[in-house]
């Protein structure tokens, strides 16, 4: 990738140097005088090197961000006197970038007046808001179950084929159409397709002008994968401070980009850590996440796919996203097999907005009635499986008629797909949400059945649903 007409000159009297070595995605390169500072850029046969450590007198070490096929030993390396920076504004929106900024949809470069380096300190303690505050997504279940913290972290547990793409789509509309904030999709070594698909699709949805896609491909170099996401926090944290908007930063998949720190270390040569990790994996995850916070001016609230190696939640680098986390939405193959979409498992999702300070009383004792009565139900499916619904107390029979009702009043239908499902989309507030529930809850028999409540919106969409 040929880069260097887009790097700007800052005046400084420009570096040469030499490759004195290659191992695949990293490059030693030797300085007669002076030598970069870390994080400085370096170009060589049009390549983009970021220098990663210094490792003798006069010799830097670089994250190759390119690929180094063709490149030899002996060929001139240039510093230009600046790090990686990316283009912040207005002119970023409706656009797919990469991780310098650079189109990857086929058009001019973005217009904007000002480019900033991507790495950046995270907010000062006394410019970030210590209140709790919850960003309603207008989603039934996620709000109910598993509110998302505005300005915290959450993660999204889900495998492919049970509607995670849908539901982050859902959630970008949701927030530039009702929250005046703008939304920004980080994708970590996602597949081309999915990248291309999910552009599509945010265009048939309408809000791809409101947004900025930034992809590291997952066949682009270790280092690309690793930086992206600095690239699109810069971008995120200029709506933030500059515009003072919300924004809404969705991360697929925050796993990658540890796995691409782990390649990189490998690569200049760090000795492992515990399960072959890096030893600076705690540090490097704690760089991205703590730039993710709400302050004074807006707030970065981000979204991130996460995927536990073997389903084992004491992986090092599961335990380290964890740490950053303040909610978790699991997404169940079970639900989505049963057409209860978004399929969010009510069960094992959690957060910890979820408290009476911080949600009230009324959502805390509803959202926990919701839980143990879902619970009951899944407890009493092997005695209905094996007997019948007719061996059931008549106790047990309204549990279980409450149970299935709430099951159904817990799925939406999505702006995003209204088109391909032959429906409009939904958004409910909290305040419906919690109404529904609770008075499904306090009923025993129900005159309408169980197929009335899936896909509506607030309850009072029963009666037209129904007939």
């Amino acid at each position: 990738m040929n880069i260097t007409s887009n790097i700007p000159r800052t005046g400084e009297t420009e570096l040469d140097g030499t490759i004195v070595a290659i191992r695949g995605g990293v490059v030693d390169v030797t300085f007669a005088g002076v030598v970069p500072r870390i994080h400085a850029l370096v170009t060589a046969d049009g390549v983009a090197m970021e220098v990663a450590s210094i490792v003798g007198e006069g010799v830097v070490r670089c994250i190759a961000l390119g690929a180094t096929r063709g490149m030899a030993l002996g060929t001139r390396a240039t510093v230009t006197g600046t790090g990686i920076e990316v283009p912040v504004g207005e002119g970023v929106l409706g656009r797919m970038l990469d991780v310098f900024g650079n189109p990857l949809d086929g058009l001019p470069p973005p217009e904007v007046a000002a480019r900033r380096p991507i790495h950046r300190a995270p907010p000062r303690l006394s410019d970030r808001v210590l209140r709790a505050e919850i960003l309603e997504t207008g989603i039934k279940a996620i709000d109910l179950l598993s509110p998302i913290e505005r300005g915290g972290k959450t993660g999204l547990f889900g495998g492919a084929g049970v509607g995670k793409t849908v539901l982050l789509s859902e959630l970008i509309h949701n927030t530039v159409e009702h929250h005046h904030g703008v939304s920004l999709f980080c994708g970590i070594g996602e597949r081309s397709r999915e990248a291309e698909e999910l552009w599509r699709e945010m265009g048939d949805a309408g809000v791809r002008d409101r947004m900025v896609m930034l992809f590291g491909q997952m066949n682009e170099a270790p280092g690309v994968r690793f930086l992206v996401g600095h690239s699109a926090l810069t971008m995120a944290e200029y709506f933030r401070d500059d515009r003072e908007q919300d924004v809404l930063l969705l991360i697929d998949n925050i796993f990658r980009f540890v796995q691409a720190g782990s390649e990189v270390s490998g690569l200049l040569g760090r000795m492992p850590s515990r399960v072959g990790y890096q030893p600076t994996l705690a540090t490097e995850l704690a760089a991205l996440q703590e730039r993710i916070a709400s302050t004074r001016r807006g707030a970065i609230t981000s979204i991130q796919a996460v995927y536990v190696p073997a389903d084992d939640f004491t992986d090092p680098a599961a335990a380290h996203i964890f740490s950053h986390l303040s909610a978790s939405v699991v997404l169940s193959r079970k639900r989505a097999s049963e057409g209860l979409y978004p399929a969010v498992d009510p069960l094992a999702s959690t957060s910890v907005m979820l408290t009476p300070q911080v949600v009230g009383q009324r959502h805390y004792d509803i959202a926990r009635a919701v839980r143990r009565t879902l619970a009951e139900y899944e407890d009493l499916r092997d005695i209905i499986a094996m007997l019948g619904i007719e061996e059931l107390s008549a106790h047990d029979r309204a549990v279980v008629a409450r149970a299935r009702r709430l099951e159904r009043f817990l799925t939406q239908p999505f702006y995003t797909v209204g088109a391909a499902a032959g429906t409009s989309g939904k958004l409910v507030p909290i305040a419906d949400t919690l109404d529904g529930c609770e008075e499904i809850l306090s009923q025993n028999q129900f005159q309408l059945p169980e197929s009335a409540y899936y896909m509506i919106g607030a309850l009072s969409d029963l009666k037209d649903k129904a007939a």
